[in-house]
């Protein structure tokens, strides 16, 4: 079995769980979603930065991605200076086998977008706090998403990409 990796990155409000868990859906059984949120703040309660005490777990799902898994996403703002280690190690496991995306959106599109969440929670004081413009990985490719760009477009992209057809409404 050949395990492919999905990175899915952006600034806040720029669409990465929303797009994340549509590839998720669409994707066989037996593809793991990691969340970096979900890791970071629900399982771990840790903040983000430099040497976040998130990256060892991280590092350890994407490890258990690439031996049991089909296809495994990792999904999150995933500043690219602070997890420069969990990419390399990215490219350790997946070789080739990387399809990575950064959505390079306007900073007022993504406090649009983040408005239409049902669970909004901070305002545009901390999302810009968070603000990373053109936060490319550089060593591994991205593929770029913009704000011309809707769900259906960007989910159309990845599947392409990856060469995989969609799974059945049945199973």
């Amino acid at each position: 079995m050949t395990s492919k990796l999905i990175i899915i990155r952006g600034n806040s409000g720029s669409g990465k769980t929303t797009l994340s868990k549509e590839i998720h859906y669409r994707l066989p059984r037996n593809t793991l979603l990691i969340p970096q949120d979900t890791v970071r703040r629900e399982m771990l309660n840790v903040k983000d930065g430099d040497k976040t005490l998130a990256l060892p777990l991280l590092e350890n799902l994407l490890e258990y991605g690439y031996h049991h898994c089909s296809y495994t996403i990792l999904e999150g703002i995933l500043n690219a200076k602070w997890y420069a280690d969990l990419f390399k190690k990215s490219k350790q496991l997946f070789g080739n086998q990387i399809y990575a995306y950064y959505f390079d959106i306007p900073f007022e599109e993504t406090i649009r977008r983040h408005k239409t969440r049902h669970e909004y929670s901070f305002g545009e004081e901390k999302m810009r706090s968070w603000w990373n413009e053109k936060d490319y990985i550089g060593f591994i490719p991205e593929g770029v998403f913009t704000s011309q760009m809707n769900l259906a477009d960007e989910v159309k992209i990845v599947l392409n990409d990856i060469q995989v057809e969609k799974r059945a409404i049945s199973d």
